[in-house]
């Protein structure tokens, strides 16, 4: 109100200076008479301003809204909600199987609603049991080693430091991990864990979704043992059958300016033409691409080199960090779902959230282009999961395929059995499965609603800043595989980017990227020796980690031994970057250059034959460890191989051996950058 009385106020005192300088012969009196006038005047002026201002105070205190936003508990109050499912997501899959929850809940006379955790406050999970039967429902995400997803970070490092009483909440978490890593959903374990000792009271069991296996499947399981625990905990019972309902409306624009249209944007409309740092995942750098050539010497494989062009983005990064890519479907998928459908895939459209309240105004940024969602949007080539075939079925005109839909979407075991062969095992996508079933035509709109994100894509960066300040490189192999329906599957990413020619104007040199920092660091002193162990395009960040030793011993420093394993199929096909490897060898940056070809040499295991050399750099020479590729075999055989040498060397058990490798991981001195 100050300010507002302000302005008004400077006009009286100029005039009532004025005035007093006009006329000097006034006398004391007049003088007195006019100040009091003036006095009163303005007393009278802000008095009555005030008692004019009185309707716009809630209008002023709204400024405070976005603060009390924050507040979960207000939120779940004023919508009639008593569950909420927060979703720790880095892909998009806990989330949408925290929207799945969310919307089982009117199932049981319940509301739920899903929230990102970094939207809140979750030191207000003390007061959820302010609300008659409240849960709150935990799905958890583990990224790399046993992290907490981007989203989860602030409420992970609050779950640490709380010393909160939560002896009112009731909880259950479901963990979104993969058996592959060494920290198998450890951030769901670690919820779980904390919850229950800041006093919360688990109502139901922990559970434990491995992606290596059939990560639906562990949902569907849980969720159906789940919801009766719930049941009797709150003494309700389901209210009847699952039912569809929509949570968006279409709405079509027919007289749309073009210019208010996304067509592609993660965040901000237009961000891609008028580029703002910071970049970040809502608001990607347009990179341009300098270089793409292949690596390999034959074979039929296609393993590349890309270089991206950061100059000016402001945006800087470390070896070792992650670069992620936006990348765009096949237009000849998009453009078949349109035909299949009967779908104007240029109509402008936009999906809009039916419950008002939702922080999640559309599943994607709109008004758009059905032809823009399913190209930059929406994952069209992963096998849908259970839910979307459940949606889907009551558009299935043909009995047979509609009960087919229901069963594999179904918790029985022979549903389960058939969604699992059917869908995930022929790698079946929407596409294959609107082809596979002729009377299944949905509105294209309902599929849009179901269909999941289509997610960034990161790769380990092959290059060093140092080096390297205003480019990104990545190392990357085009995925094509024949699925058991006989259909040629590729994938989404690493084809998109073999098409990306450098020098041309427009579009198709251009990537969305932003860097995602990682723990994957070289050691502190140079003078450390590193062992890196990274066949195929594992040895992307090795080449960032050499080219920065390289830098530092061109700086003087003093570089410890640099030691590589190496390993690919053949040495005259896919011996990936031997020109440069060869070269750090010879000016001695490269200490030892291991190379396995497996496909070509009977010895494979060289860490094995060099196991005495490989223990005294670990032992005496404090050596840190780096292992990069696939974590589903290489990195646990690489991991035994270390437990059999310390074993041996150092004179220890295999209890012991074990322990001794755990703990140079827990200091930072055994690192992953693995991918299932």
């Amino acid at each position: 109100l100050t300010a507002m009385g302000e302005p008004s106020m400077d006009p009286t005192i100029s005039s009532s200076d004025g005035t007093a300088q006009q006329d000097s012969l006034f006398s004391m009196m007049d003088v007195f008479l006019i100040s009091l006038i003036t006095g009163l005047f303005t007393y009278w002026f802000f008095f009555r301003k005030k008692k004019e201002e009185v309707p716009d105070l809630p209008k002023m205190q709204s400024v405070a809204a976005p603060v009390r936003d924050s507040s979960f508990i207000e939120k779940m109050k004023k919508t009639g909600r008593n569950i909420v499912v927060f979703y720790g997501s880095q892909t998009g899959t806990a989330e949408e199987f925290a929207n799945r929850l969310s919307k089982d809940a009117h199932r049981y006379g319940l509301r739920g609603m899903a929230a990102d955790p970094e939207e809140y406050d979750l030191s207000d999970l003390s007061r959820l049991s302010e609300i008659d039967k409240s849960l709150a429902v935990f799905c958890m995400a583990t990224y790399g080693e046993g992290d907490p997803t981007d989203n989860a970070q602030d409420f992970y490092d609050w779950l640490q430091e709380a010393d909160a009483d939560l002896s009112g909440l009731r909880f259950a978490v479901f963990g979104l991990g993969n058996k592959t890593y060494e920290h198998f959903n450890a951030m769901g374990k670690y919820v779980d864990k904390r919850l229950e000792e800041l006093g919360a009271q688990r109502i139901f069991e922990l559970g434990l979704g491995d992606d290596d296996g059939n990560l639906e499947e562990d949902f569907i399981t849980w969720r159906e043992q789940f919801w009766p625990a719930v049941c009797e905990h709150f003494g309700v019972e389901a209210t009847g059958e699952e039912s569809s309902i929509r949570q968006y409306e279409l709405v079509v624009h027919t007289d749309v300016n073009m210019n208010k249209v996304y067509t592609g944007e993660m965040g901000r409309l237009k961000s891609y033409e008028n580029q703002k740092p910071p970049f970040d995942a809502k608001n990607p750098f347009l990179a341009q691409v300098t270089e793409n050539r292949k690596l390999n010497k034959g074979g039929e494989r296609h393993l590349m080199h890309l270089e991206l062009d950061i100059s000016n983005s402001k945006i800087r990064y470390e070896s070792g960090d992650h670069v992620a890519v936006y990348p765009a479907n096949d237009s000849s998928l998009v453009n078949q779902i349109g035909e299949i459908l009967g779908t104007d895939l240029d109509t402008v459209m936009s999906l809009n959230n039916l419950d008002e309240e939702s922080n999640k105004k559309h599943p994607f940024p709109c008004p758009t282009l059905y032809r823009t969602a399913l190209t930059y949007y929406l994952d069209i080539t992963n096998p849908p999961r259970t839910n979307v075939l459940y949606e889907l079925a009551q558009y299935a005109t043909d009995a047979g395929e509609q009960e087919r839909l229901r069963k594999m979407a179904s918790s029985a075991a022979e549903g389960k059995a058939l969604y699992l062969s059917w869908v995930v095992e022929a790698r079946r996508n929407i596409l294959a499965i609107l082809q596979d079933m002729p009377s299944l035509r949905p509105p294209i709109d309902h599929l849009c609603e179901l269909l999941p994100r289509l997610q960034a894509r990161y790769y380990s960066i092959a290059s060093s800043s140092k080096v390297h300040p205003n480019s990104i490189h990545i190392c990357a192999v085009t995925v094509e595989y024949k699925t058991k329906t006989g259909r040629l599957n590729k994938g989404v990413a690493t084809n998109w980017l073999k098409n990306k020619v450098p020098d041309q104007n427009g579009s198709s040199s251009l990537v969305p990227m932003y860097v995602r920092k990682s723990q994957f660091r070289l050691p502190f002193k140079p003078s450390t020796p590193v062992i890196m162990i990274g066949p195929g395009t594992g040895i992307a960040p090795f080449i960032g980690f050499i080219q920065e030793r390289a830098w530092l011993k061109q700086q003087g420093k003093e570089v410890g031994e640099t030691v590589l394993y190496y390993g690919c199929r053949h040495e005259r096909e896919d011996y990936l970057y031997q020109e440069e490897l060869a070269r750090y060898q010879k000016e001695g940056v490269l200490t030892q250059l291991n190379v396995a070809f497996s496909r070509d040499q009977a010895e494979k295991h060289l860490l094995k034959k060099n196991k005495e050399n490989v223990w005294k750099l670990i032992d005496e020479g404090m050596a840190h460890i780096y292992v990069c590729g696939d974590a589903r075999n290489m990195a646990r055989d690489v991991q035994n191989a270390f437990y059999e040498i310390v074993s041996e060397f150092g004179s220890m058990s295999q209890p012991q051996a074990v322990d001794y490798v755990k703990k140079l991981m827990t200091k930072g001195r055994y690192s992953l950058d693995v991918w299932s």
